[in-house]
Protein backbone atom coordinates (compact mmCIF):
# COMPACT_ATOMS: atom_id res chain seq x y z
CA UNK A 1 0.00 0.00 0.00
CA UNK A 2 2.27 2.99 -1.34
CA UNK A 3 2.38 6.15 0.13
CA UNK A 4 3.15 8.40 -3.19
CA UNK A 5 3.80 11.96 -2.89
CA UNK A 6 3.76 14.08 -6.05
CA UNK A 7 5.24 17.57 -6.63
CA UNK A 8 5.06 19.88 -9.24
CA UNK A 9 5.22 23.22 -9.89
CA UNK A 10 1.79 25.33 -10.80
CA UNK A 11 0.75 26.20 -14.17
CA UNK A 12 -0.87 22.92 -15.51
CA UNK A 13 -4.67 21.92 -15.14
CA UNK A 14 -6.65 19.81 -13.02
CA UNK A 15 -6.86 17.87 -15.80
CA UNK A 16 -3.32 17.65 -16.22
CA UNK A 17 -2.63 17.31 -12.64
CA UNK A 18 -4.95 14.21 -12.30
CA UNK A 19 -3.21 12.90 -15.64
CA UNK A 20 0.26 12.63 -13.77
CA UNK A 21 -1.23 11.38 -11.16
CA UNK A 22 -3.10 8.77 -13.04
CA UNK A 23 0.76 7.73 -14.67
CA UNK A 24 2.45 7.36 -11.21
CA UNK A 25 -0.29 5.06 -9.95
CA UNK A 26 -0.78 2.73 -13.32
CA UNK A 27 2.83 2.25 -12.87
CA UNK A 28 2.98 0.75 -9.39
CA UNK A 29 -0.31 -1.44 -10.49
CA UNK A 30 1.56 -2.68 -13.64
CA UNK A 31 5.02 -2.88 -12.02
CA UNK A 32 4.54 -3.94 -8.18
CA UNK A 33 1.33 -6.03 -8.60
CA UNK A 34 -0.49 -3.44 -5.78
CA UNK A 35 -4.93 -3.22 -6.44
CA UNK A 36 -5.67 -0.25 -8.63
CA UNK A 37 -8.15 0.30 -5.49
CA UNK A 38 -4.94 0.85 -3.43
CA UNK A 39 -4.11 4.28 -4.19
CA UNK A 40 -2.86 6.82 -1.42
CA UNK A 41 -1.63 10.07 -3.27
CA UNK A 42 -0.83 13.43 -2.14
CA UNK A 43 -0.30 15.90 -5.12
CA UNK A 44 1.06 19.16 -4.06
CA UNK A 45 1.80 22.15 -6.69
CA UNK A 46 4.29 24.93 -5.93
CA UNK A 47 4.73 28.34 -6.98
CA UNK A 48 7.96 28.45 -8.94
CA UNK A 49 11.12 28.94 -7.06
CA UNK A 50 9.82 26.39 -4.48
CA UNK A 51 10.98 23.05 -5.84
CA UNK A 52 14.98 23.19 -6.67
CA UNK A 53 15.76 20.39 -8.50
CA UNK A 54 19.28 21.12 -9.57
CA UNK A 55 22.16 18.01 -11.84
CA UNK A 56 22.89 15.74 -9.90
CA UNK A 57 26.50 15.28 -12.07
CA UNK A 58 24.88 13.44 -15.02
CA UNK A 59 24.93 16.58 -17.52
CA UNK A 60 21.48 17.71 -18.10
CA UNK A 61 19.26 20.06 -17.00
CA UNK A 62 15.28 20.14 -15.60
CA UNK A 63 13.54 23.07 -16.57
CA UNK A 64 9.91 24.12 -14.62
CA UNK A 65 8.14 20.98 -15.79
CA UNK A 66 9.80 19.05 -13.14
CA UNK A 67 7.65 16.52 -11.15
CA UNK A 68 9.29 14.71 -8.24
CA UNK A 69 8.00 11.85 -6.79
CA UNK A 70 8.80 9.86 -3.32
CA UNK A 71 7.22 6.23 -3.01
CA UNK A 72 6.65 5.39 0.57
CA UNK A 73 6.20 1.51 0.38
CA UNK A 74 6.86 -1.33 2.82
CA UNK A 75 10.45 -3.53 1.71
CA UNK A 76 10.77 -6.74 -0.49
CA UNK A 77 10.88 -5.61 -3.92
CA UNK A 78 14.03 -6.56 -5.80
CA UNK A 79 15.73 -4.21 -7.59
CA UNK A 80 14.58 -5.34 -11.03
CA UNK A 81 11.04 -4.53 -9.37
CA UNK A 82 12.08 -1.26 -8.65
CA UNK A 83 14.06 -0.34 -11.90
CA UNK A 84 11.43 -1.46 -13.84
CA UNK A 85 8.77 0.95 -11.74
CA UNK A 86 11.33 3.76 -11.94
CA UNK A 87 10.83 3.14 -16.10
CA UNK A 88 7.16 2.60 -16.28
CA UNK A 89 6.28 5.70 -14.37
CA UNK A 90 8.91 7.81 -16.76
CA UNK A 91 7.53 6.17 -19.86
CA UNK A 92 4.03 6.83 -18.39
CA UNK A 93 4.39 10.70 -17.67
CA UNK A 94 6.19 10.97 -20.73
CA UNK A 95 2.70 10.51 -21.94
CA UNK A 96 1.02 13.29 -20.57
CA UNK A 97 4.00 15.44 -21.62
CA UNK A 98 6.55 15.07 -19.13
CA UNK A 99 9.56 14.96 -20.16
CA UNK A 100 11.97 11.95 -19.35
CA UNK A 101 14.65 14.47 -17.40
CA UNK A 102 12.17 16.06 -15.45
CA UNK A 103 11.11 12.76 -13.79
CA UNK A 104 13.18 12.74 -10.07
CA UNK A 105 11.85 9.99 -7.65
CA UNK A 106 12.73 8.87 -4.42
CA UNK A 107 11.54 5.29 -3.15
CA UNK A 108 11.71 4.89 0.49
CA UNK A 109 10.88 1.06 2.05
CA UNK A 110 9.17 0.50 5.62
CA UNK A 111 7.74 -2.55 7.41
CA UNK A 112 4.25 -3.69 7.94
CA UNK A 113 4.45 -2.26 11.86
CA UNK A 114 4.91 1.32 10.44
CA UNK A 115 1.50 1.85 8.69
CA UNK A 116 -1.94 2.72 10.25
CA UNK A 117 -4.84 2.77 8.54
CA UNK A 118 -7.29 4.55 10.56
CA UNK A 119 -8.87 3.98 14.32
CA UNK A 120 -5.20 4.18 15.93
CA UNK A 121 -4.64 0.81 14.51
CA UNK A 122 -1.76 -0.39 12.84
CA UNK A 123 -4.16 -2.88 10.48
CA UNK A 124 -0.79 -5.49 9.32
CA UNK A 125 0.00 -6.02 13.21
CA UNK A 126 -3.72 -6.95 14.28
CA UNK A 127 -4.05 -9.09 11.68
CA UNK A 128 -6.86 -6.77 9.90
CA UNK A 129 -4.84 -6.64 6.76
CA UNK A 130 -2.56 -9.01 4.71
CA UNK A 131 0.69 -7.56 4.19
CA UNK A 132 1.50 -7.34 0.40
CA UNK A 133 3.96 -10.43 1.11
CA UNK A 134 1.06 -12.42 2.67
CA UNK A 135 -1.34 -11.93 -0.27
CA UNK A 136 1.10 -13.40 -2.57
CA UNK A 137 1.84 -17.14 -0.45
CA UNK A 138 0.03 -19.84 -1.84
CA UNK A 139 -3.07 -21.53 0.34
CA UNK A 140 -1.57 -24.43 1.68
CA UNK A 141 -2.59 -27.14 -0.10
CA UNK A 142 -2.81 -25.39 -2.82
CA UNK A 143 -0.59 -28.12 -4.56
CA UNK A 144 -2.16 -30.74 -3.68
CA UNK A 145 -4.39 -32.62 -6.37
Amino acid sequence: MPLVRIDRNKGRTDVDVRAISDAVHFALVDELHIPASDRFQIVTQHDHGEIIAEDAGLGFQRDLEVVMINILTQAGRTEAEKQGLFARIAENLGRVGVAPQNVFIGYDENTPNDWSFGFGRSQYVTGELQTPAQRHLPEVGADAA
